[in-house]
């Protein structure tokens, strides 16, 4: 009797491995969670929602996200120069839910409180800059709410999520005083970047303007993004040579947009420098031309 309990006990074993090994559970053949795939099941049409990003030049983007939420970073539109004569027209944008802004320097604050007021729209930035702002009287509070780097916003619904990072540079505030028609410097807080991951899952880190700094490999490790928005112009911000080390070594992302180049004369770096300098990769360099569009 005690031979034929051991020999089902031995079978029960048996049976529960071939269970686990079948469910692909309880870290089968030492698989942990990550190794595993997530599945994103198809609309009723048969096709994956999509994310379109729309680049408008210098580093101002238009995503529109899988639900449908526009969100835009960095509205540096009517004075950029790269920008094309239709989004000059800031009603061709068409809709907007979200404003991200990165630092307060002109070319990235740019229309951003015009367009938050216009939409009547959040516009997150630099705790600093949105508080300078509010006391300017350049927005009302309820449009500039507060947040500072490693916070997590969800400000259009559970499904997107919003982390602000750190970037390596500077974020003055030029202010032009409308009683004496003087340019002012304000508080513009601390440059930052975004980890904005949507509602299917795809990760996107923006990273502003910025120069090397080694948390880059942690924000590559840590959040795991898909897709990497990199400044190459160089003079202000990483160059072409800087950049592709970051991608190269440090973030392992699936693909990377080149960005914040060839505005104006001090920014020289091209993407052409920058696939280069980048070498053989499973990056994929996404070459757009201001107005141009690329669907995920």
């Amino acid at each position: 009797m005690k031979d034929q309990l051991r020999a089902l006990r031995g079978w029960r074993q048996v049976l529960v491995g071939m269970v686990m090994l079948a469910g692909g559970g309880w870290g089968c053949l030492g698989a942990s969670a990550e190794d595993l795939p997530v599945i994103h099941n198809p609309d009723a049409s048969g096709a994956l929602p999509k994310l379109e990003l729309l680049w408008l030049g210098q580093s101002a983007l238009r995503l529109t996200t899988p639900g449908g939420k526009v969100i835009l970073i960095d509205p540096f539109i009517t004075q950029n120069p790269k920008t094309p004569e239709k989004y000059k027209d800031l009603d061709n944008l068409g809709k907007v839910d979200l404003i991200l802004v990165t630092h307060a320097h002109a070319d990235h604050l740019g229309d951003g409180p015009a367009l938050a007021k216009k939409y009547h729209v959040p516009l997150i930035g630099p705790a600093g800059m949105n508080q300078s702002l509010v006391t300017l009287g350049v927005l009302p509070a309820e449009l500039a709410p507060g947040m500072n780097k490693s916070g997590t916003v969800t400000p259009l619904g559970p499904t997107i999520h919003i982390t602000m990072v750190h970037a390596e540079h500077s974020s003055e505030l030029d202010w032009l005083n409308p009683a004496t028609s003087q340019h002012e410097i304000h508080n513009g807080g601390e440059p930052v970047g975004y980890v904005i991951e949507l509602e299917n899952g795809f990760k996107i880190y923006d990273m502003g303007d910025t120069g090397l700094f080694s948390d880059m490999k942690f924000i590559g490790d840590y959040y795991r993004p898909d897709l990497v928005v990199i400044p190459i112009g160089g003079n202000y911000t990483m160059g072409p040579v800087e950049a592709a080390f970051a991608m190269r070594y440090w973030i392992h992302a699936r693909y990377v947009l080149p960005v914040h180049y060839g505005t104006f004369p001090a920014l020289k770096g091209t993407p052409e420098e920058f696939i280069k300098a980048l070498g053989p990769t499973r990056t994929k360099v996404l070459e757009l031309k201001p107005g141009g569009t690329v669907s995920f």
